[in-house]
């Protein structure tokens, strides 16, 4: 048993002795700057030692070295070049850095204390820490973070391993078993592209420019799928990935919140009794062949999406042909996971003061909340119209979940579902447009950089 005495002498003693070695380590640097503000050749003064003997290093001169190394230093008087996502210069000061690093704490609390997306805000939250420390160098040449980045979020290589997993987990039974619900999966990409006016429209307020390109990395946002968002967001507007990639997964994990009131607001309580007849069996022959045919279709028809919707399909293949559960199962935990960690930590590497702390990230935000609440509408009111001309009624609610945020969303419709009904359980229902949201996410984005990536 470890008594109190002991364990308050050891750690005096380390104490002790890491503020030697902290002391230490500035002294050769000390020496060599003192030299060369006396004009002495470094060579001759790079001796610590000797620069005493001289006395050209002095002890304000040796406190003060000390001192600007720092963070609180730095915090206050850094003063450094940056690059807004306009492509204009611009200064990033300490306290802006210090605000980042605060940021980044907001986010690991939204994602440890209230459960929004641990798996992907815990690294981001930490990616957005270690990159504004000063002097750290994590996004310098040869930087942990720079690495990362350039080596899986710069050319994709993440987001399409992030799919090939998303693959492996998903069910795509429920929407082989009523494929008209892919109608209201394609139905919620209506956020989508009614988001890209939106964002014209903020360039008639001064000071806002957004392009084309940039318009689509934003309204993207409304599909609720992250690698997807990340995906387009590198190929056609960089400079604002950090803030989209943010945006998407902050509304993912606030998909409860967010939802519910939109559903309700647009549904009679009639409406979310609505129950739907239970699923036919879906054959295994049946869910080997559509990954098959939806890759079929994303090369004859959109093959710009073809990378999403392959990695998404090859996972989905190895999943159900059954002879290979060791790739499934590497694909849905392993790989998955360690993707999902230096994706997320590349992301947080974009979160610096020049990139986030700007009035168009707001709007980005804002805009992002726009493309999700409409995409939920439009699911709901797809749901309803066809309702019209359906002998088998569809419960609205199930319209709420073509969002790609799964199976999220699917529980929410479920959940919303038995607040009205409680024996009435829409998951497996909602499911289907679920899935189908994953993939219409998957061909908007294809749409639009066939469109306009250079």
């Amino acid at each position: 048993m470890i008594r109190w005495k002991d364990s308050k002498r050891v750690t005096t003693v380390v104490l002790i002795v890491s503020a030697v070695f902290f002391l230490f380590s500035f002294m050769p640097r000390l020496a060599a700057e003192s030299a060369e503000a006396s004009g002495t050749p470094a060579g001759v003064s790079s001796d610590y030692e000797k620069g005493l003997e001289t006395g050209r290093l002095s002890l304000p001169d040796f406190l003060m070295g000390i001192l600007k190394t720092t963070g609180i230093y730095a915090f206050i008087y850094q003063a450094d070049a940056g690059v807004n996502p306009a492509g204009e210069a611009t200064v990033i000061l300490g306290w802006q850095s210090l605000l980042m690093i605060f940021v980044g704490f907001v986010i690991l609390y939204l994602g440890v204390a209230k459960g929004f997306e641990p798996i992907l805000l815990i690294p981001i939250g930490f990616g957005t820490i270690l990159v504004n420390i000063p002097f750290a160098g994590m996004y310098g040449p040869h930087g942990f973070l720079r690495i990362i980045y350039e080596t899986g979020v710069a050319n994709e290589f993440f987001p399409l391993l992030i799919f090939m997993g998303i693959g492996a987990l998903t069910d795509f039974g429920p929407l082989i078993a009523n494929p008209k619900t892919a109608l209201l999966g394609a139905a919620a990409q209506l956020g989508v592209f009614i988001t890209m006016y939106g964002v014209a429209a903020f360039n008639l307020i001064p000071g806002f420019h957004f392009s084309i390109r940039d318009a689509c990395a934003i309204s993207i946002i409304g599909g609720a799928d992250g690698p997807t968002t990340i995906y387009i967001a590198q190929k056609l507007a960089p400079d604002l990935l950090a803030t989209v990639a943010v945006a998407a997964y902050s509304y993912m994990a606030l998909v409860p919140l967010i939802q519910p009131p939109i559903m309700k607001l647009l549904t009679t309580k009639a409406e979310r009794k609505i129950r739907m007849h239970q699923l036919r069996p879906v054959s295994k022959t049946e869910r080997i062949m559509f990954p098959l045919i939806v890759l079929g279709l994303s090369i004859l028809l959109i093959p710009a999406a073809a990378p999403l919707v392959g990695c998404l399909a090859f996972g989905n293949f190895i999943k159900e042909v059954g002879v290979v559960d060791r790739l499934s199962k590497t694909l849905e935990n392993e790989l998955l996971n360690i993707a999902s960690i230096f994706l997320s930590l590349g992301v947080g590497s974009q979160m610096t003061p020049d990139r986030f702390l700007q009035l168009s990230s707001l709007s980005i935000i804002a805009l992002g909340l726009f493309a999700f609440a409409v995409a939920t509408a439009g699911g709901v009111l797809a749901a309803r119209f066809m309702n019209l001309f359906m002998k088998d009624k569809f419960n609205p609610l199930i319209g709420s979940a073509g969002v790609s945020a799964v199976p999220m969303a699917a529980r929410v419709s479920n959940k919303v579902g038995l607040e009205a009904d409680p024996s009435n359980y829409l998951l497996m229902h909602a499911m289907g447009p679920n899935v189908a949201g994953v993939i219409g996410t998957a061909i908007a984005a294809g749409v639009m950089i066939a469109i306009y990536a250079k």
